[in-house]
């Protein structure tokens, strides 16, 4: 599967927050400290699976049915940002 770069770059993002709880833990900071981070982190990984299925469904649909879905990103990203 071929993924966008704005997808990497979420991974990218999600790396660098995990690096940056690591540090956290290493410094002893606060456990609320810590479970804020972790939350953001699974927020952000969630979104990336939310958006991977999406994709693949979309083309999915697409390869199986020889067409081409326009119009559908508005409605995509309300679907994913509100799940």
């Amino acid at each position: 599967m071929k993924c966008d770069v704005r997808l990497i770059n979420r991974i990218k993002r999600v790396q660098g927050q995990t690096n940056g709880i690591i540090n956290m833990m290493e410094n002893e900071e606060s456990c609320e400290a810590l479970i804020t981070q972790l939350k953001a982190v699974r927020n952000s990984v969630d979104k990336i699976i939310n958006i991977l299925l999406t994709n693949n469904l979309i083309d999915s649909i697409q390869q199986k049915h020889n067409i081409e879905l326009e119009n559908i990103d508005e409605a995509l990203e309300l679907l994913i940002k509100h799940k």
